[in-house]
């Protein structure tokens, strides 16, 4: 006979005390504590490519950007997770005097792996849209040219694709633009590689 292990349910109240000691990264779901694995070359890449693509555009402008330190509460009861990027314009809303967690992102940005990916467009993508800030969600693929723009709509979500590095993403909600040759213009893609 299989024995199941139990797991041990943890209080959001729970989890930020340990979070905030931990020398690595976990996110948190309906009472799970689950362990942030290290990102790919590539991935990283596309992340530091897609913040310092931004950041410029923001100077000066009521709008902050941070990259995957920054932490976002969608809802006070079941979930934390650490987006790849993530903006917010006016002031922003902090869960508490540490400063760590946000609450009111208009943009959120992940960067797709393999082990995530499911995960980033159905689930975690659900506890996004209780945020009542965010108005665009980016899925950025990283082993092929593929964005996933979702835009809010009123209570709608309107989903647009790129696949182009000739394309340029347009970020209505914070007035911003993006090519798509810049976010992968050090990747190089499995094919190129037997190509070459």
């Amino acid at each position: 006979m299989a024995t199941v292990a139990a797991q041990t349910y943890f209080t959001p109240e729970a989890y930020l005390a340990l979070e905030r000691k931990a020398e690595y990264k976990s996110e948190y779901r309906t009472g799970q504590i689950i362990a942030m694995s290290g990102a790919s070359r590539s991935h990283n890449r596309i992340t530091g490519d897609i913040f310092y693509g931004l950041y410029p555009q923001l100077i000066g402008r009521d709008c902050d950007i941070f990259s995957s330190d920054m932490r976002v509460r969608p809802s006070p009861d079941d979930s934390y997770f650490y987006p790849d990027v993530v903006i917010v314009c006016g002031e922003p809303e902090f869960e508490d005097d540490v400063l760590d967690t946000l609450l009111n992102p208009i943009l959120i940005v992940e960067v797709l792996s393999p082990s995530t990916e499911a995960y980033d467009r159905g689930e975690k993508f659900n506890r996004y849209k209780q945020l009542a800030s965010l108005q665009e969600y980016l899925l950025i693929a990283q082993d092929s040219v593929h964005i996933e723009h979702y835009r809010r709509h009123g209570a709608q979500w309107r989903l647009s694709n790129y696949r182009s590095l000739d394309a340029v993403l347009l970020l209505p909600s914070i007035g911003c633009k993006l090519p798509l040759h810049d976010i992968y213009r050090r990747i190089t893609f499995s094919h190129e590689a037997e190509n070459a």
